[in-house]
């Protein structure tokens, strides 16, 4: 399983990398334009760099062989598609230049659910196998 997860992990990390660019832009737009860091861009920040930790914990458990990770891999990118999406569409919610952020983050946990996905299906394919091979 670990071979299939390489690809999600990669773009974990970039997730994990948007999160914590969005923060330090917030944290620079502070400064030089308040107007473009809004309380509600602080509170998706804040929500986006929590979902940045907790993926590549639970990534860590799938990497381990416990499925349950792989799965929460593929419903919080799930989730995350879809608030980020509904969020981005809410128009005045947030600064424009955050709105074109969450749009590439759905995009990439679109990616993200893809390839839990296909690692389910290729771990449900081996152990089909598997016990074909033992029911022998």
């Amino acid at each position: 399983m670990v071979e299939t997860i390489q690809p999600v992990q990669r773009l974990v990390r970039t997730y994990a990398v948007v999160a914590v660019g969005t923060v330090v832009a917030l944290a620079v737009l502070q400064a030089v334009d308040a107007s473009l860091a809004t309380s509600h861009a602080w509170g998706h920040a804040l929500i986006v760099a929590v979902f940045a930790v907790l993926l590549p914990l639970r990534l860590r458990a799938a990497r381990a062989g416990r499925r349950s990770g792989l799965r929460a891999v593929g419903i919080i990118s799930g989730v995350l598609v879809a608030v980020n999406v509904v969020e981005a569409s809410i128009p005045g919610f947030l600064p424009t230049w955050m709105r074109l952020e969450m749009v590439g983050v759905a995009l990439l946990m679109v990616a993200i659910v893809s390839l839990v996905i296909r690692a389910a299906m290729r771990t449900r394919r081996s152990v089909s196998a598997i016990s074909a091979v033992d029911d022998r």
